[in-house]
């Protein structure tokens, strides 16, 4: 069965100057046992929550499977990592996740590319080991709650894409 194996919600921005210089510390909290969406604005309590330039990237998602061991969220940048579930793959679909709570649709937008910083917060040549499995990012279309462990998914035709 499919897990949500790390959730991350980050009230800060810790990739900012050059990756030599490194990532400013981690505040205490960013990662949690749930999260909270809301259709259109994102994850409650992160960076990026209900900023209109990031409304269609607003949830990032990385499967496990894509990371080296012992690779998580807190050093990739993303909000939900999966295992069990193949998301570089559902660029055009709507992502259905449902932990318990009620399902919580994702609009699957872009890939989420991976940057230099992957190099110093992963390890040397992550940037390029990355390439086409550094996630993808998405837009709430639902709110709800998601939570580790778990997950029941199903994979939806996006009727919204033109």
């Amino acid at each position: 069965m499919p897990d949500i194996v790390e959730l991350l919600a980050s009230p800060a921005h810790r990739f900012v100057g050059r990756p030599a210089d490194g990532p400013a510390p981690a505040p205490a909290g960013e990662l949690v046992e749930q999260v909270a969406l809301r259709a259109e604005l994102g994850i409650v309590g992160d960076r990026y929550f209900g900023k209109p330039a990031h409304r269609e990237a607003s949830v990032t998602v990385i499967a496990a499977e894509s990371l080296p061991p012992g690779t998580g969220l807190a050093q990739v940048r993303r909000n939900i990592l999966t295992s069990g579930i193949a998301v570089d793959e559902l660029v055009g679909t709507v992502l259905v996740l449902d932990t318990g709570q009620g399902p919580v649709r994702l609009r699957v937008n872009r890939p989420a590319h991976p940057c230099a910083w992957m190099d110093v917060t992963v390890g040397p040549g992550a940037w390029r080991g990355l390439r086409g499995k550094g996630g993808v990012r998405c837009t709430p279309l639902t709110d709800g709650i998601l939570r580790v462990g778990p997950v029941d998914v199903a994979i939806e035709v996006d009727d919204g894409w033109d």
